[in-house]
């Protein structure tokens, strides 16, 4: 049976929901996610948290749906690696942006926490890596050195999917992934993001015209366009990680079982 979330832990969430700093990427709020937010959070980490016991898994790539992406065709927003921990409940590795700015930084959270964040539906959805690829992710994401050495502080929510100047929380995860999958020759993004695209990973091209890219950047610290080749910039072709894409990807050069889709 997977943890379950007595009272108690709601109310120790309400104080911490109030101390919350980041975000992925969504617009920062000052005021604390009301209890209908936080209890419907904590019923949806209950049942991922029992529908991963379940699976036998040791390592989940975890997604969640915290913004309405469907004008792009995209049905979740963040993702994060979720693993068991030896005393039991999962924990979930994710990056997060500083709320009103463009840093990041990598944060371990329960299941309650991830699920947290105002989401805009309360669905969850995995895919269950191999057993070697879990055999590999599982020491890289209890090792802070390691776990550092990918990580670019500058946050930026539509990232160029092959370019080392920002990151976002998504594409962190899969650079991640690359490194767990060969530690002896990634040490660097650049060489994650080959490795990506020699095993044929495709970003997402959102369309966003001129105006709705100076809407966007135009007093709005975590999102940038600078980095996106000015071809294809030009051209409204802005070429970004997303959970859809990576979701897609991994089952078809088999590293992951089909995604698995689970809602309140």
């Amino acid at each position: 049976m997977g943890a379950r979330f007595p009272l108690t832990v709601l109310a120790a969430l309400l104080l911490a929901a109030a101390l919350l700093p980041a975000h992925a990427g969504q617009k920062c709020e000052d005021k604390p996610p009301g209890v209908q937010t936080i209890t419907r959070g904590m019923a949806l980490a209950d049942k991922v948290s029992q529908a991963l016991d379940a699976s036998g898994a040791r390592v989940v790539v975890l997604a969640r749906a915290g913004q309405d992406l469907g004008k792009y065709g995209l049905r979740y927003s963040h993702l994060g690696f979720a693993y068991k921990t030896a005393p039991g409940p999962w924990r979930v590795l994710h990056k997060l942006n500083q709320c009103g700015t463009a840093r990041s930084q990598v944060d371990r959270q329960g299941l309650g926490q991830f699920f947290l964040d105002d989401l805009w539906r309360y669905e969850a959805a995995w895919v269950v890596p191999t057993p070697a690829v879990q055999s590999a992710l599982l020491p890289l994401l209890q090792d802070p050195a390691r776990l550092a050495a990918l990580h670019t502080p500058a946050y930026n929510m539509v990232a160029y999917a092959w370019c080392q100047k920002y990151q976002q929380s998504n594409q962190w995860a899969i650079e991640t992934l690359a490194a767990a999958m060969e530690p002896a020759t990634i040490h660097s993004r650049a060489q994650a993001q080959a490795w990506l695209q020699f095993k044929g990973y495709t970003p997402t091209p959102l369309q966003l015209g001129p105006m709705t890219r100076l809407g966007a950047r135009v007093g709005t610290a975590h999102i940038a366009f600078d980095d996106h080749p000015s071809h294809q910039r030009f051209a409204d072709r802005i070429e970004t990680v997303t959970v859809d894409s990576v979701f897609a990807w991994l089952p078809r050069v088999g590293l992951a079982a089909p995604p698995v889709r689970l809602g309140l």
